[in-house]
């Protein structure tokens, strides 16, 4: 009699499902629709934020089968290349409210600059006051730009990379819950104020939440997020030079 050799561990991990880059890129994206569901019989509130909730459901399960964020990130690149498309998509509210912009571009361009560099020092003092290393503070310091420039010059600067990414992420969240009600609570109601704040302080994800809200708080947002990446580009590099 013949007997068929019984099937490797190896074998049986790489037919798996888990391994497989659909399986991601589908609970991924089931995740976001549902979370968006769940935001939706929540009445919009900002604490059924869809990207935190995403978040806490692909990490249960990739808790739940094993799996390591480092192979979820190989396989779900697809998603990762799109927040780029996906960030240049708003331009297009903006180019439709250019005429406010226009009006006042002078006091939107200050405005930005002093977030942009507040946000730089106070995330190098904080990782400072608390004990952080100088590794830590140079990827706190980007944390404010979209992911992939926050990536980026977290790179240059000897920061790292994943960390920023991560910090990027739960800012975005935390403004995108806090934001608004706290603009609210000032008795703020311009909505350009309030998605120039999201796009500065937030970036792509409160940003994205604003965008839902009102058209000219999505051009608004957009502006905050494009003159915030470029002044974090450009003053970034700047601070491993001034903190040797």
């Amino acid at each position: 009699m013949i007997h068929s050799a019984a099937p490797s561990s190896t074998d049986i991990s790489s037919a798996s499902p888990v391994a497989s880059p659909l399986f991601w890129l589908a609970v991924t994206l089931a995740a976001y629709l549902g979370a968006q569901r769940l935001q939706r019989l929540c009445r919009g509130s900002p604490l059924a934020n869809p990207v935190l909730v995403a978040i806490l459901i692909v990490a249960a399960v990739l808790l739940g089968t094993g799996t390591p964020y480092a192979t979820y990130f190989d396989q779900t690149r697809p998603i990762t290349f799109l927040l780029g498309p996906a960030t240049v998509a708003l331009a297009v509210p903006l180019a439709r409210n250019l005429h406010h912009v226009r009006s006042s571009l002078r006091g939107i361009v200050l405005a930005v600059a002093a977030g942009s560099v507040a946000s730089l020092a106070t995330g190098i003092v904080l990782v400072q006051l608390f004990g952080g290393s100088r590794a830590v503070a140079l990827s706190m310091a980007p944390k404010a730009a979209t992911t992939p420039i926050a990536m980026a010059v977290s790179q240059e600067i000897g920061g790292i990379p994943a960390l920023t990414a991560a910090l990027a992420i739960v800012g975005g969240i935390v403004a995108a819950i806090v934001g608004q009600r706290l603009l609210g609570c000032l008795r703020i109601s311009d909505w350009r104020v309030h998605g120039l704040a999201a796009g500065v302080a937030g970036s792509g994800v409160a940003a994205a939440h604003v965008a839902g809200m009102d058209g000219l708080a999505a051009a608004f947002a957009a502006l905050g997020i494009a003159l915030n990446g470029v002044i974090t580009t450009l003053v970034a590099p700047l601070v491993p030079l001034l903190w040797p």
